[in-house]
């Protein structure tokens, strides 16, 4: 025991320094991060659905108006602004570049403050504009967890910070780790405080998960050399050139909210517990880009802005290139089993007696319809992370506004027009992630000037993927239809296991059996992250070194 304490202390504080690596560290632990997610989900829908589906409707929209404030002055500042221009300043000096962050995290810390003030003064306000279809009772309930939340993004907003930091430093284990406290929280709150506070015994969780998120984060930035500074200084070249990168990217994901906005705003005029089906679709949706297309995005974006910053173009377009059919690769095969096994995995995730057939078929088909476009999602977090990389704010920002036109209005031409619900609100939702993520990447393209071999490359390798994608999505088919038929009883919890498990093995052999016949190069990175899977388990359990392990820092030259 005490060697496993010991090796895993090493791992916790370890640098990556390499794409995939990094990329490991935070997929193994995102993928906890999902399963925590989907246990808390079953939770509340279990606590809360069924005849008091409303009440959830409420809980899910009361999280809208502080997220949207936390993702346009939080990570409008980090991703775009802060962490290429504080990894610029800490390969030069260390002590401007803590300046640098003491300075940007007390102006963004003191202005959601000022702002979260007023929300709060009139939170019934602003709940009623999202929420019009909402009764006065429900607008006061959804008011008042508005209020709570509000504490929980001021956890949030310091953590992300420290989140930025530790990323600078190429190590990655331990801020993904934070979303499992997170979740846990919820997971508490929602189990201990629920049968005395009701709604708002998750939404308390809500707050102690963001603290424990921040707490997680505090040692190991100290341990970097972070100390809070009491300051205020905007003149400071770096805080500037932070400040000025801030805008288009804060106003690029205030659009993404908008979509958030609308879906909310249609929700509240629909049957009771429309807009909780809609979240609990989404959040399968979103695990292929999570796990794959943020997880490598964020471990590549330290290593963009250094190639940005040393202006080795080559270099650049090669990393893109090599990690976007990575995450293609990853994601492709996710994304096409949700599709098929669509309803199965639904009731097996959220199946409780307070969640009828009826919605568990519903969810199923807005599952499917957002899994269609959740490989494209995963392109586009990687997509997006370059233009930051290179100092580009503006032309996501451009896209973005297009893309939030099209979105809402083809979702309220589906939903008022065509009468197709949350369906309709899903289908708004791919279209403009499919179309988004094309138009990113042939400006990114034509920014890059990509040569005629690379291209080659990923053109070929991509129509490689999708042949590959199309067989194993009828090999998921055909079985599933054969064993639901002529073997399983899906009637029952364990037969319904037993099939989605058999058919999702068949899947995954063809999958790579394909891959290897038609010698997808990504295929090696499969067998590099099991490998890496099974050095982790040796690392915990062989002797520990005597001095702690630090892999040597990129070369700058």
């Amino acid at each position: 025991m005490r060697r496993f304490l010991q090796n895993g202390s090493s791992l916790l504080f370890r640098r990556q320094t390499n794409i995939l690596s990094a990329a490991f560290v935070i997929m193994v632990t995102y993928g906890l991060s999902q399963v925590m997610g989907l246990i808390k989900t079953r939770l509340l829908i279990s606590y809360f659905f069924g005849s008091k589906a409303a009440i959830l409707d409420i809980y899910y929209a009361a999280f809208v108006i502080p997220d949207t404030l936390f993702q346009l002055l939080v990570i409008g500042s980090l991703s775009a602004a802060f962490i290429p221009v504080f990894t610029r300043y800490l390969s030069k000096s260390q002590s401007q570049a803590w300046y640098i962050a003491s300075a940007s995290l007390n102006l963004v810390l003191l202005a959601f403050f000022l702002l979260s003030l007023v929300i709060f003064a009139f939170a019934p306000f602003f709940s009623r504009l999202i929420a019009p279809g909402f009764n006065l009772g429900q607008i006061s309930v959804m008011a008042s967890l508005l209020r709570v939340m509000l504490v929980a993004q001021l956890f949030f907003t310091v953590s992300s910070f420290l989140t930025a930091i530790i990323h600078s430093h190429q190590r990655f284990l331990i801020p993904a780790l934070a979303p499992i406290v997170y979740n846990l929280g919820i997971i508490a709150g929602t189990v201990f405080l629920s049968p005395a506070l009701g709604i708002f015994g998750p939404a308390v969780g809500v707050v102690l998960g963001a603290f424990f998120h921040m707490a997680l984060q505090a040692p190991l930035t100290f341990r970097l050399g972070f100390r809070p500074q009491a300051l205020l200084d905007w003149r400071h070249p770096g805080v500037k050139e932070t400040l000025r990168l801030m805008p288009p990217r804060a106003l690029a994901l205030g659009i993404d909210q908008i979509e958030m906005f609308v879906a909310v705003f249609l929700a509240s005029l629909m049957a009771s517990g429309s807009l909780t089906l809609l979240n609990v679709a989404r959040l399968l949706y979103a695990i292929p880009s999570t796990l794959f297309g943020v997880t490598l995005g964020q471990a590549a974006m330290p290593t963009l802005s250094r190639l940005s910053s040393d202006s080795d173009q080559q270099a650049f377009r090669r990393t893109l290139v090599d990690t976007l059919l990575q995450a293609v690769f990853f994601a492709l095969p996710l994304s096409i089993l949700f599709i098929v096994l669509r309803v199965p995995i639904v009731r097996l995730v959220f199946g409780s007696r307070s969640f009828p057939w009826a919605a568990t078929l519903t969810t199923g088909k807005t599952l499917a319809v957002l899994a269609s476009a959740a490989t494209f999602t995963a392109i586009m977090q990687l997509v997006v992370r370059a233009f930051y990389a290179l100092h580009d704010t503006k032309t996501p920002l451009f896209i973005g506004l297009a893309a939030a036109a099209f979105d809402v209005t083809l979702a309220v031409v589906a939903t008022r027009v065509f009468g197709l619900g949350v369906i309709g609100l899903a289908l708004a939702i791919s279209v403009t992630a499919v179309l988004e993520t094309f138009v990113l990447f042939a400006f990114l393209s034509r920014r890059l000037h990509l040569d005629p071999p690379l291209a080659s490359r990923l053109v070929t390798s991509l129509a490689k993927l999708g042949i590959t994608g199309l067989i194993t999505g009828f090999s998921l088919w055909l079985p599933m239809r054969f064993l639901d038929q002529f073997v399983f009883d899906t009637t029952r919890t364990l037969p319904l296991i037993a099939l989605t498990f058999s058919t999702s093995i068949i899947g995954l052999i063809v999958y790579l059996f394909l891959s290897f016949l038609f010698r997808v190069n990504e295929l090696s990175a499969f067998v590099a992250l099991l490998q890496r899977l099974f050095s982790l388990g040796r690392q915990l359990t062989s002797p520990p070194p005597a001095e702690p392990i630090i892999l040597p820092a990129p070369d700058q030259n």
